[in-house]
């Protein structure tokens, strides 16, 4: 047994094939890797790793099997699954994963090649344990695999408090312990026990505070998607390199390259001293027409060169950032009421509040360099088809104007 000193749960202790698998290459890369890829620049405590996170979800999947007395080899499936679940993670996390899934049609959780080979391949094995079983549960598969990925899982109960921790943000405080102790399975399906409906809403809470405060930060989604375009630069311009091999990189690995690739040097030397691109818009979801929404990865390039064209400027000098659809994921979560199954979302009178209030938060970004940040904006709005009615925001000059001012201005 190892026993290790954790920041958020105290002492983990860690034993059988989860012990075995700690040292494996694919599980000491995760120490280089930030759990939040780039919000450090927004929160410069929020250093965490995916190496301490996979140890906390370890952790808590080992107290809702002891919960729930599940043991054997379930019990041993879904501690490795816990160890594992985050090693298909590429360099800054899901900062690039769009990318990489583009180029290789995997996701982080798409790990089967991974543990059927090197170590973690003959770790399970020696443990007489199937790695396509194991990869099956991180992918969220079967009855335990919702253990480890689904809408009550103990990846994202560790991922909010620890989050949350690191970066000094109080809204993603949640009670872990509660949670595991009122997890249990009612005919193969995980739910929470009866009178747990608000501790399934304080993950709801605690998710729906924590977008836009630290994950949609503005700060985490320009040198988001900073780094995401100048990735996207460095697979074009090394013919040496593959996606499959960007995608195996850690942190350190990445920005080296990037440091070392003349595309992309000047994104490694930016995000070495912090300097981002500025907001050139900011909009809210009512003034984006619905053909921008629905962009796909080459229409944005197309759009981003126009408008550095128009103003210009190099195109690597223009981004546009259109976010995902508002989703609350947490809000299909069981709850049992009584001796009935009901989805949270139709339970608690919070749900509908906290949709409403995702679409207001929502935004669409439009950054570039800040010395052209008024005119990339102007011509932003006429570009993008942006409606122009005072509620949609951009900032310049350290002050908030409405686009009708950029309208105004043309």
């Amino acid at each position: 047994m190892t026993t290790i000193k954790d920041s958020v749960h105290d002492h983990i202790e860690v034993e059988g094939v989860a012990a075995d698998l700690l040292d494996t290459p694919a599980v000491q890369r995760l120490r280089h890797i930030k759990q939040l890829g780039t919000v450090q620049l927004a929160y410069p405590s929020a250093n965490h790793t995916r190496f301490e996170h996979s140890l906390g979800v370890y952790h808590l999947a080992e107290q809702a099997l002891e919960h729930m007395d599940v043991d054997g080899i379930d019990a041993e499936r879904v501690r490795a699954a816990a160890m594992l679940h985050d090693v298909g993670h590429g360099p800054f996390s899901h900062n690039i994963e769009s990318l990489t899934h583009r180029e290789t049609g995997k996701y982080h959780d798409d790990v089967d090649e991974l543990l059927a080979q090197g170590q973690v391949g003959d770790v399970l094995r020696r443990n007489g344990l199937d790695p396509s079983r194991v990869a099956g549960l991180v992918a969220g598969e079967g009855k335990y695999g919702q253990l480890v990925s689904g809408e009550l899982d103990v990846d994202r109960m560790d991922y909010l408090v620890r989050d949350a921790h690191h970066t000094g943000v109080p809204y993603g405080t949640i009670d872990p312990g509660r949670l595991v102790r009122a997890l249990q399975f009612v005919d193969g399906e995980l739910v929470l026990a009866p009178g747990n409906v608000q501790s399934a809403e304080s993950l709801l809470v605690a998710r729906a505070l924590m977008n836009p405060t630290v994950y949609s930060h503005h700060v985490a989604r320009i040198s988001k998607a900073m780094l995401r375009q100048a990735a996207e630069r460095l697979l074009r311009s090394d013919p040496d390199l593959t996606a499959e091999e960007l995608r195996r990189m850690d942190d350190h690995g990445l920005i080296v390259a990037m440091r070392l690739c003349a595309e992309t040097a000047a994104f490694a030397r930016r995000y070495a001293e912090r300097d981002l691109y500025k907001r050139a818009v900011w909009a809210e979801l009512g003034g984006v027409p619905d053909w921008l929404l629905d962009a796909d990865h080459e229409d944005l390039r197309e759009l981003e060169a126009e408008i550095a064209g128009a103003c210009d400027l190099d195109p690597r000098e223009v981004i546009v950032d259109v976010a995902s659809d508002p989703a609350m994921t947490e809000s299909t979560s069981r709850v049992m009421v009584g001796d009935e199954i009901r989805e949270l979302g139709r339970q608690s009178p919070l749900v509908k509040a906290l949709r409403t209030a995702q679409y207001q938060q929502w935004r669409l970004g439009v950054y570039t360099v800040e010395e052209a940040s008024e005119r990339v904006g102007r011509v932003a709005v006429d570009i993008l088809g942006l409606e122009v009615d005072g509620a949609l925001v951009s900032e310049r000059r350290g002050r908030p104007a409405t686009l009708d001012e950029f309208a105004d201005a043309t």
